[in-house]
């Protein structure tokens, strides 16, 4: 597995390529679920952190194509996730959520891309079939020192489709600002240096925004960067190779 040095980094840290994001961390979008949560097989909100790890595949650089899939869930369009990364720079294991900043050694911006659920039916966790597909979570273009970034709890983030706002959020509130996140997830999961936890993505009235095949899409989160990729037609994919990123 390749390894990215942090372009800020002394010690020589690096990022794992493990990135975690978590899941319906906007109080919008757990709320859009409405009575799915108390469906089976789940039968209730969720009490702890709901995550997914990205496969390595999944992994794109700034600048990436994000291919989608030719007839992939019936759908012509990608959702668009964005999303704050968060760096960890120092092995969080059961830290109390007063502590959880010392192990955070940066951010960048994410997208999290995803085919759109088939049907109207909101579901507790989609399928990995939806998320987990060759260069759907793009991240980049470069790691800002969390001592150098502004509340990272309060960031305006804006998705723009070929150069029109297509969506606007801020990293909070959320069901788990960025201590609570990094504690609550150390509960059960060890934290490398180098690895990446994902905030999760902004939820609007209208859900997320989408995107189409051609598009260019950017994300920006004020203070910690931009993010460019663009959406192209599976017949029409370019190469996604993660070029290291710029400092």
């Amino acid at each position: 597995m390749a390894h990215w040095r942090l372009p800020f980094d002394d010690q020589r840290q690096r990022l794992s390529g493990v990135v975690v994001g978590a899941l319906l961390n906007d109080p919008a979008e757990l709320r859009a679920l409405g009575d799915a949560v108390h469906q089976p097989p789940h039968k209730a909100p969720p009490v702890a952190p709901v995550l997914e790890v990205k496969p390595r595949h999944t992994l794109a650089a700034d600048g990436a194509a994000v291919v989608l899939p030719a007839g992939a869930a019936g759908s012509d369009e990608l959702e668009v996730g964005a999303s704050l990364g968060i760096v960890i720079g120092r092995v969080a294991c059961r830290v109390a959520e007063r502590n959880a900043m010392q192990h955070v050694a940066g951010y960048l911006v994410a997208a999290d891309f995803s085919l759109p659920l088939p049907g109207q039916q909101p579901h507790y966790r989609p399928s990995v079939r939806l998320k987990a597909r060759d260069g759907f979570c793009p991240i980049g273009p470069a790691v800002v020192p969390a001592a150098a970034a502004p509340d990272a709890d309060d960031l305006a983030v804006e998705v723009t489709i070929d150069g029109n706002v297509a969506h606007r959020h801020r990293t909070g509130p959320r069901v788990r600002g960025v201590a609570r996140l990094v504690a609550d997830v150390s509960e059960f999961m060890t934290l490398n240096p180098g690895d990446v936890l994902l905030l999760g993505r902004g939820y609007g009235e209208q859900g997320v925004p989408r995107a189409r095949a051609g598009q260019l899409v950017q994300i920006t989160i004020a203070g910690i960067g931009t993010l460019h990729c663009r959406v192209v037609a599976e017949d029409a994919q370019t190469d996604t190779k993660m070029p290291e990123p710029r400092a």
